[in-house]
């Protein structure tokens, strides 16, 4: 790859996946709405919402290639953004107890060449968890500013009971499927 990447995000946790990649990096913040467009499906919605991302970093960066990403998590065709407030956080991680989800990230690559967006999905089951349990990982500040209310690498990975499909999509970006985007572009 001549150019060079850019990653459309301010997440930790999506810096550290793309340093799997093995090649140079830089970070910016996208300025995109982060709003998500209700008429389309949940996968289009957050496709669309990555695509935004990258979109607005690739104005200014327009000799590189730029990655975008975003996550939902789903309930019952419903999406659980990020908590307002541990109380929302608490309601939140209730109803996720003793059931299943789905967890969403739609990546977007831009370059003046190419345009590939995706997304891609995995199922997460919980245990159930008593108040206690929720109690303290809500204390602990971590839910408050992920989707669904928590991340699975790290206090509510003792939460889950099963995971089908790719565990990167579930912490933020299916590094693997980009992988092989990156390398099967003509970029």
């Amino acid at each position: 790859m001549h150019k060079k990447l850019v990653l459309a995000s301010q997440s930790p946790r999506r810096r550290e996946l793309v340093t799997f990649l093995g090649i140079p990096f830089s970070v910016e913040s996208p300025t995109s709405n982060e709003d998500l467009n209700t008429a389309l499906t949940i996968e289009q919605q957050i496709e669309d919402l990555a695509h935004r991302k990258a979109k607005s970093v690739f104005e200014g960066s327009q000799d590189n290639i730029v990655l975008g990403s975003d996550t939902v998590v789903v309930l019952d065709g419903k999406v659980l953004g990020k908590p307002k407030d541990e109380e929302d956080a608490c309601s939140m991680l209730r109803s996720l107890s003793g059931r299943t989800h789905e967890v969403i990230t739609g990546v977007a690559l831009i370059s003046s060449n190419l345009e590939r967006v995706f997304s891609v999905k995995a199922t997460v089951t919980f245990f159930d968890l008593s108040d206690e349990e929720i109690k303290n990982y809500v204390a602990t500040k971590d839910p408050m500013d992920k989707a669904g209310s928590y991340s699975i690498q790290g206090h509510a990975a003792l939460f889950v009971e099963s995971i089908v499909g790719d565990y990167y999509t579930i912490m933020g970006l299916p590094i693997s499927r980009v992988y092989q985007e990156l390398k099967e572009g003509k970029w």
